[in-house]
């Protein structure tokens, strides 16, 4: 999986400074949050960057880039760091959106159980299918033409680079196998989007001791 993931050229060609770190992460036992990860959540909102990061605004810029409105759609890192203090989804999750507000950096967890083929990330055609549950119905929605989107066999898994997961491969209480992907637009450093990776190996061997882990950087050059 980890080896299969690629990179559109055209979203390269939109932002030659685009790297992921993609992590898959294998025999999770993950669980309701609970004192740990609360702990995390709480020290991340004292430690947050702010919005007006460069980092943050380096995914706004990329999100104008592509046609879209980073204030009505907002790159992840973004509202998660104007929604202190963060929500309490369960374990695995509080440690990567921990992570994600001090770093600066999106981070989008996948399960592995739900996802069919290969991650890639493109600039959708706008007849790729989307799901969604609206009112509680499930339906399809579709990407907007030339938006970038991570998808899989099945269709988009994460519209507008980073801004809305389909229910279907989000990570909950049942996820065994994850991938994460980290993402890094300059001026970070592909130093720090390491360490970030690094941090969340760390808070996730805590979770579950045992855990096995691949990762793979993929970056323009």
């Amino acid at each position: 999986m980890i080896d299969d993931i690629w990179v559109d050229p055209a979203v390269t060609a939109l932002r030659p400074d685009f790297a992921v770190l993609a992590m898959g992460v294998y025999g999770l036992r993950n669980g309701p949050t609970d004192d740990r990860s609360r702990a995390w959540l709480a020290g991340a909102a004292d430690s947050a960057v702010s919005a007006e990061d460069p980092k943050v605004e380096a995914w706004r810029e990329a999100y104008r880039a592509f046609g879209a409105k980073p204030q009505r759609t907002r790159p992840s890192v973004d509202a998660l760091v104007r929604r202190m203090p963060l929500p309490e989804i369960n374990q695995v999750v509080d440690a990567y959106n921990a992570i994600s507000v001090r770093h600066g950096l999106p981070i989008g967890g996948e399960d592995l159980a739900h996802y069919e083929g290969t991650a890639r990330l493109i600039r959708a055609t706008g007849e790729e299918p989307f799901e969604v549950v609206e009112k509680g119905e499930p339906g399809i929605d579709h990407p907007e033409i030339g938006e970038v989107v991570w998808r899989d066999d099945r269709g988009v898994t994460c519209r507008r680079w980073n801004w809305r997961q389909c229910v279907r491969t989000r990570i909950t209480e049942e996820t065994v196998d994850a991938l994460f992907l980290l993402e890094r637009l300059a001026p970070m450093s592909l130093e720090e989007l390491h360490a970030a990776g690094d941090e969340l190996v760390e808070s996730l061997k805590i979770v579950t001791p045992g855990i096995r882990v691949e990762s793979r950087l993929i970056a323009h050059g």
